[in-house]
């Protein structure tokens, strides 16, 4: 071989083996791409035992995927924005994460009012989103990229009534809070009642920042009521419970599934006790048979939170596990594509999630029936099965 061949065998060499580097960096790089989804959640602000749960879940979720891999190779980046439970502050979120971060796909907002706020947003930006509340409105009728983990709340009235009905209820009082969840909650309350033989004797409202409803509850104290529903999910919920008490109101209370989360039952302290409300199992999981279909799932979730976070789990962060972990699903199926992932979200079936067994379809953007609620109560300060 000649000296000049053999400098151009070096030179095609050393452009293989540099073609071969940057194809293999360029693989690298690639295979180290995050991908992006976005959370929004009232982390701070009134709702914030509702959005910090979920803000600790998601990052929890994102730290274990992570330290098994990533995606197909690709890092999970959440990234959290605190909507502090206003409209405004949401929509500006919402447009940050998806003209700036680019995400793949959205989870949150923690409320309902929040989440009808950025609607139009996501349809018209074509970004699946997976909401962690609960109001009808957000998936009926259904919009194309929005989807919701909550069981609905006309399936927590019907479980209400239905519970009422086998027990003799027929006359009841009704107090609400004023978001979205409460007005939402008021409209199916009404709408369902004469379906239950329920009639309803008073129908009373409070702030999210109001500090005493004996006023309103006089009113209903004055009433025939049988039984008193109070639906909300702000801290004043608590006020209502104590409130009764103090007026010497012994009739029965239920709430909402906004109930729970364990720190409402600490606020109300004693005045809590025999509370009646429809939830998911979450909340009871230790009292499930060992068959259920959920209790893996459910029972892992709340040690390994509890373990992280050294607080029970509640009702809001089992609402983004569900929600991040459907991202999840549909990012392993097919990839970095917004219209695939929200095409595979909505043919889900059978996902055993912590709110329910999931069935989605282009009909249904909740996936739940009744069926994923118990009827719980407290006993002792703590949730248990209502017997």
């Amino acid at each position: 071989m000649t000296r000049k061949t053999k400098v151009a065998t070096g030179v095609v060499a050393a452009i293989v083996v540099a073609l071969l580097l940057v194809v293999s960096f360029s693989v690298w790089c690639a295979a180290l791409k995050p991908y992006k989804v976005g959370a929004v959640f009232a982390i701070t602000g009134g709702a914030s035992w509702l959005g910090e749960p979920e803000r600790n879940t998601v990052k929890m979720i994102e730290e274990n995927v992570n330290a098994a891999g990533g995606i197909n190779g690709h890092p999970l980046q959440v990234i959290v924005e605190d909507t502090v439970g206003d409209e405004t502050k949401a929509v500006t979120a919402v447009k940050k994460l998806i003209e700036r971060d680019k995400v793949l796909a959205i989870i949150g907002p923690s409320r309902s009012g929040t989440t009808l706020a950025v609607i139009p947003i996501v349809q018209r930006a074509k970004v699946p989103l997976i909401s962690c509340a609960a109001a009808e409105a957000i998936v009926i009728p259904v919009k194309q990229w929005v989807f919701k983990t909550p069981q609905k709340d006309s399936d927590a009235v019907i479980r209400i009534y239905e519970y009422m009905r086998e027990h003799g209820i027929s006359k009841v009082a009704i107090i609400t809070g004023t978001t979205g969840f409460g007005d939402q909650g008021r409209k199916q309350l009404k709408k369902m009642a004469p379906d239950y033989g329920i009639t309803i004797v008073a129908d009373e409202t409070y702030g999210p920042k109001d500090t005493d409803m004996t006023v309103q509850l006089t009113k209903i104290k004055g009433t025939k009521a049988q039984a008193v529903i109070n639906w909300s999910i702000v801290p004043a919920q608590a006020i209502v419970v104590k409130n009764m008490r103090q007026l010497g109101m012994t009739i029965p209370l239920f709430q909402s599934h906004g109930f729970g989360n364990i720190k409402y039952v600490q606020a109300a302290g004693k005045a809590a006790e025999g509370i009646i409300f429809p939830a998911g199992r979450l909340l009871a999981v230790d009292t499930l048979p060992n068959d259920n279909p959920q209790k893996e799932v459910l029972s892992r979730y709340k040690k390994e939170y509890e373990a992280k976070y050294g607080e029970s789990v509640s009702t809001f962060g089992g609402h983004a596990w569900d929600a991040l972990h459907l991202v999840i699903l549909a990012l392993r199926a097919v990839g970095p594509d917004r219209a695939k992932i929200r095409n595979f979200i909505e043919n889900v079936k059978g996902f055993v999630g912590t709110g329910g067994i999931f069935n989605y379809s282009p009909d249904d953007h909740t996936g739940l029936t009744k069926e994923a609620f118990e009827m719980l109560t407290v006993k002792n300060g703590k949730f248990v099965v209502l017997k």
